[in-house]
């Protein structure tokens, strides 16, 4: 059941990383890829700054959101040159 608690959260995040950052979609199994990776530098990135989105499903979901975003802009600078 974990796993695909983490699958789902994973294909949030990197939809919602894919809508904010438009143009870097990377269909359904390269946005839950770019989610899971995404929340694991997301709770890494925030623990480093300290910051807690609080806890709960709606936090969780933002915090790989965030990090997927880092990881799709980081895509970005390599992928464009």
């Amino acid at each position: 059941m974990d796993l695909l608690y983490t699958l789902i959260i994973g294909a949030v995040a990197g939809w919602l990383a894919g809508v904010l950052f438009k143009g870097y979609g990377f269909g359904l199994l390269g946005n839950i890829i770019i989610g899971i990776v995404g929340g694991f530098i997301g709770f890494w990135l925030f623990a480093k700054l300290g910051v807690s989105l609080g806890t709960g499903t709606i936090s969780t979901i933002l915090t790989s959101a965030a990090g997927a975003i880092v990881l799709l802009f980081v895509v970005g600078l390599f992928r464009r040159n």
